[in-house]
């Protein structure tokens, strides 16, 4: 960790606790700044805050005082969670109050490089293929940042000799000043968090917020088969590397059914690649280029691709049982994850999904459902999705209880060379506490099948 005194002395407020907040809050302390903590949580019900205090730090909880700011803090540490409408971070902002996220400071005190990766989908495959890659050709690697590990509190620790690697949500990435990954990848842009960022143009400029501080030394990795990613891309001043699955290029990463290309020169036959989909063929595009460019081995490269087989609850391969291939995709809480889940596939598919009913529609499936041969719906939304599958001339639809329930009864309806994939296009609340215990459980009877 860089030794610097730029927060010595210095009176920061963090606001929001979660795992961000106290690492920032510890990060600080260490540092010499006198901290205080804002967090909503009444004290008696929030063991960091209570932890916190024992370490000196002053702790605010169950309320924000309107005064709050009248304490004279020199900076702000906010939860990326906290919109900018929030009154406290309002009244900042008026104040002229810096305003940064943890990954603010994470850069900051990092002695390590940091490659940075965003986009809408595909940032955590991105993140996890980039830190296995260069795992496995001794680059040292640390991973952080959205993906589940706070960023400030691996830069605390992460020498000048390894490479911390990022996932990094746009709201992070709104709360950054210096920040300035030597390699950025923006793997693509749809329409997200529009109610937090109120447009999709806002949300687009805070993704490419990635890349504001970058200069022609440093690197941007982008979507070059799309277009809105191109035209934003066209400002960075970083060296710019695009990645297209359209056929080979001259310039670039880019791929066509048999080989991937490095600055249009064969560089790795695509028939080594474990990872199903179009969209992962993409984010496998974008993963080479940034462990290219940062010196890492091709065979270590391969090697990785020969056996990574996806992320947990992300179109993850599960198991072949009896001819059939069993997919986990629990992460499919919407319908353009689940149509892109469904369009890695050309083999038959029985597809489990159903979940919390938000009242949206399915539509946005149809044209994915092709190569559906049989649903499984299952939770509040069970049979407005069998309707609609039977819409889609889908002919064998059987509603379940739960996802034990679902998976019996996809197998049957299954034979062999069929694919079995969960991608619910729903989220799990209604039944489950969260995408990760539904997708655990769809594993657990998965590898139940006699």
């Amino acid at each position: 960790m860089i030794q610097t005194t730029k927060f010595q002395h210095k009176k920061v407020l963090v606001l929001g606790l979660a795992k961000s907040g106290v690492a920032a809050s510890l990060l600080l302390h260490k540092l010499g700044a006198f901290v205080t903590v804002n967090d909503a949580k009444p004290f008696d019900e929030n063991p960091d805050a209570q932890a916190l205090l024992k370490k000196g730090i002053t702790v605010i909880c169950g309320r924000h005082p309107e005064d709050l700011l009248d304490e004279g803090f020199e900076l702000a540490v906010k939860n990326p969670g906290i919109p900018y409408t929030n009154p406290i971070v309002k009244d900042a902002l008026s104040r002229n109050l810096p305003v940064i996220t943890e990954i603010e400071l994470a850069y900051l005190v990092s002695e390590a490089p940091m490659i940075g990766i965003t986009g809408t989908n595909g940032k955590t495959t991105t993140t996890t293929l980039i830190y296995e890659m260069l795992k496995e050709g001794g680059r040292h690697p640390r991973i952080a940042g959205n993906i589940g590990t706070v960023a400030c509190g691996v830069a605390e620790k992460a020498t000048k000799d390894e490479v911390i690697v990022t996932e990094l949500s746009s709201f992070q990435l709104m709360g950054i000043d210096q920040f300035r990954p030597k390699i950025a990848v923006l793997t693509n842009l749809y329409n997200a968090h529009l109610d937090y960022h109120g447009t999709f143009e806002e949300y687009a400029k805070a993704k490419f917020g990635i890349t504001k501080n970058q200069t022609e030394e440093d690197y941007l990795i982008y979507n070059g088969d799309q277009d809105v990613v191109v035209e934003w891309a066209r400002n960075s001043k970083a060296t710019k590397i695009p990645f297209s699955i359209r056929g080979r290029m001259k310039d670039g990463i880019s791929a066509d059914e048999t080989t991937i290309y490095w600055q249009g020169e064969p560089f790795i036959s695509r028939d080594i690649i474990a990872l199903p989909g179009k969209h992962n063929l993409q984010n496998i595009l974008a993963a080479v280029a940034v462990c290219n460019i940062y010196g890492c081995d091709r065979l270590a490269m391969e090697k990785v691709l020969k056996t990574f087989s996806g992320v947990r609850h992300r179109t993850q391969f599960v198991r072949e049982w009896k001819g059939r291939k069993i997919y986990n995709d629990s992460k499919a809480t919407n319908c353009l994850a689940t149509k892109v889940a469904l369009e890695a596939f050309q083999q038959p598919i029985v597809l489990i999904a159903g979940g919390l009913d938000r009242g949206h529609s399915f539509e946005e499936l149809r044209d994915a459902m092709k190569n559906v041969k049989a649903v499984v719906a299952m939770g509040e939304t069970k049979h407005r999705f069998i309707e609609f599958a039977k819409s889609c001339n889908v002919k064998n639809c059987e509603i379940a209880e739960n996802i034990e329930d679902a998976v019996e009864k996809a197998a049957k309806l299954s034979e062999s060379g069929d694919v079995i994939l969960l991608s619910p296009a729903c989220a799990s609340w209604d039944q489950y506490k969260s995408f990760e215990v539904r997708g655990d459980l769809f594993i657990e009877a998965a590898m139940k099948l006699s």
